[in-house]
């Protein structure tokens, strides 16, 4: 899932601390990363869902889709069903820190469990996965989207539910998860 890549649109709280300019930049560093690097695993089958609904060629990137509107739980809902049967995993496009062994993990998980979070260092995730049974119903009714309850309210709505975690990454959304982000990078 990922914000069109538009200089000046998009990224907005890490824009306010980084200037517009970097803001742009990151995006379309960690989207064209993520598509480079996941698109061409025959494991599964990547979609790249975007918000605002317009069409948009990217390198990379063969099934794109509108994500529609609505907060986030209700966009994932709608993907979810016009998505083909079977496990799904969601992804955004805020940490280009995700590999291909992220993506196996997360599948392997749901095999024996009903979701899958990729826990973000903000109280958020990077990822959120489910089985085929657990795409019914989905966990996101009141949850507070983009603060630091979003997990503990979603893990709220999986009670009695098996769910796995992955590693902890970095979602990047302002400028002091941008500079931790930059700091791993070059560590690394």
């Amino acid at each position: 899932m990922a914000r069109r890549p538009a200089f000046g649109l998009g990224k907005r709280r890490l824009a306010a601390g980084v200037g517009n300019l970097v803001a742009h930049r990151f995006q379309k560093f960690a989207l064209a990363h993520l598509l480079r690097d996941l698109a061409a695993d025959p494991r599964w089958r990547l979609w790249l869902a975007l918000t605002p609904d317009r069409p948009l060629r990217l390198p990379g990137a063969r099934r794109v889709i509108a994500q529609g509107g609505g907060d986030l739980g209700v966009r994932m809902q709608r993907l979810s069903g016009g998505l083909p049967s079977g496990a799904v995993v969601f992804i955004g496009s805020d940490t280009p820190q995700v590999n291909r062994g992220d993506i196996a993990a997360a599948f392997s998980a749901l095999g024996r469990a009903d979701a899958v979070f990729g826990p973000a260092r903000d109280g958020g995730y990077w990822l959120i996965g489910f089985t085929q049974a657990q795409r019914r119903r989905l966990p996101f009714s009141d949850v507070r989207w983009s603060t630091r309850h979003t997990r503990a309210d979603t893990l709220k709505n999986l009670t009695g539910k098996r769910v796995e975690m992955l590693r902890e990454l970095e979602d990047v959304d302002d400028a002091e998860s941008y500079a931790r982000w930059r700091e791993v990078r070059v560590e690394g």
